[in-house]
């Protein structure tokens, strides 16, 4: 499941922000979660990082529907919910140091990105350029120029009635 979870709310993450800054979260990630292992003398695993990755989809979009398990939750209660499941599971609650960690570097991450630049502060999470001209080559033309460019390339004719021939 932690496959699934990593593929489904990673290439969404990826998508929102682009594979240069998906890949600054990554790495981010790991960094953070490794300095919380040896503080906490707890390995981290994917668990962590899926848990950071809903969170900090879950910050951006609060309030948006999305599908868990059987259940229909808005994208807040993801990480807490998957947190609760595996303690469920485990039948302890040491299982949700894991997804603790997880929401504590996804909030980190989450603030130094978007929060701090907003109050005054500078972005030091920001891709790269070399690594946005290698991922994201397309991304630094605005995403308005691109559907302008898109609408005044498109072939206008006098169209035709479904089942003419």
């Amino acid at each position: 499941m932690s496959a699934y979870y990593l593929f489904e709310y990673g290439s969404t993450l990826e998508r929102a922000y682009g594979t240069a800054q998906h890949l600054v979260f990554l790495l981010g990630q790991v960094g953070i979660l490794s300095a919380f292992s040896i503080l906490f003398g707890q390995p981290f695993f994917a668990s962590s990082v899926i848990t950071a990755m809903l969170h900090v989809l879950s910050r951006s979009m609060p309030n948006q529907k999305t599908k868990w398990l059987v259940f229909t939750v808005p994208y807040w209660a993801l990480p807490y919910g998957l947190m609760a499941s595996d303690v469920l599971q485990a039948g302890s609650a040491a299982a949700a140091l894991p997804h603790v960690l997880g929401i504590l570097s996804g909030h980190i991450y989450f603030f130094h990105k978007f929060v701090w630049p907003k109050i005054g502060g500078e972005d030091w999470l920001a891709a790269p350029d070399f690594l946005v001209r290698w991922f994201d080559p397309s991304a630094r033309s605005s995403s308005k120029d691109s559907v302008n460019a898109a609408l005044k390339a498109r072939k206008r004719g006098k169209g035709r009635k479904l089942g003419s021939a």
